[in-house]
């Protein structure tokens, strides 16, 4: 399998394992959905890690994969490799994406679909297609427009450019540079952190913030509202509550 689910104390990785460089082919974009729609059901996954390993993130697509496909076998493939990243993106849980090397591509395009980046010193991250006469097509040009800002994301995705880890860091691009061998330890503090909150909270927020920057204002606020008012039928409200009154803020502890 090109694609592992590694769960542990709360935390699922889901961890790229396509040597020499974890190119996305077809077989890994199938499995990586199967295992992200296994996450999301999966009650003892409270927050997930996508890893590509110490060296490597993801390249890209399979080129040579790619070459051989004509225009009918690509109108066929398309929206299956879409569903497989979205598939990531929709994980109803914090999802952070680890990443060390190379990120391009389809893999700068995975890490985009999580909540959170934490690149390594060693990161280049871009959107290269352009040099193939293609555009991103797994979601790199809806996702990192919204994550960076059009200009931006355009200059990117114009140019093919690679930046690297600390450009990424300005632009928005990732979220934290670390050393290169401290990128997995880190990802996984930040989803064990969040394994251990409220999981009916973390998911309302999720899901509040994605859908408001897919609607328009009034929408997001609505299901902003109708979550906020749901979470007070929880027990996890009732326990947070209860322990901020008693013992004061941050004390909590969720099930």
């Amino acid at each position: 399998m090109t694609v592992h689910l590694e769960v542990a104390e709360g935390v699922g990785t889901l961890r790229l394992d396509r040597p020499p460089m974890n190119a996305l082919d077809v077989a890994t974009q199938d499995r990586l959905k199967e295992l992200a729609e296994e996450a999301t059901r999966r009650e003892d996954v409270r927050a997930v890690v996508i890893h590509g390993g110490e060296k490597v993130f993801a390249a890209g697509a399979d080129i040579k994969e790619m070459q051989a496909m004509d225009h009918t076998a690509m109108v066929l493939r398309a929206r299956a490799l879409q569903d497989s990243f979205t598939a990531v993106a929709r994980i109803p849980k914090p999802v952070v994406a680890a990443v060390t090397g190379y990120a391009l591509g389809g893999g700068c395009e995975l890490a985009l679909c999580a909540d959170y980046r934490i690149a390594g010193e060693n990161a280049k991250l871009g959107q290269p297609e352009i040099l193939l006469g293609l555009i991103p097509g797994a979601g790199g040009t809806q996702r990192l427009a919204r994550l960076i800002g059009p200009s931006k994301a355009k200059d990117l995705i114009f140019t093919g450019r690679q930046v690297r880890a600390d450009e990424a860091l300005a632009l928005g691009l990732v979220d934290r540079v670390v050393p290169a061998g401290e990128v997995y330890t880190q990802a996984h503090a930040w989803a064990a952190k969040l394994a251990q909150g409220p999981a009916l909270a973390l998911r309302a927020a999720k899901e509040s913030v994605d859908t408001g920057l897919e609607t328009d204002i009034d929408t997001g606020l609505a299901v902003e509202r109708n979550w906020f008012a749901g979470l007070f039928a929880t027990e996890d409200r009732e326990r947070g509550m209860r322990s901020f009154v008693e013992e004061g803020p941050g004390k909590a502890k969720f099930l």
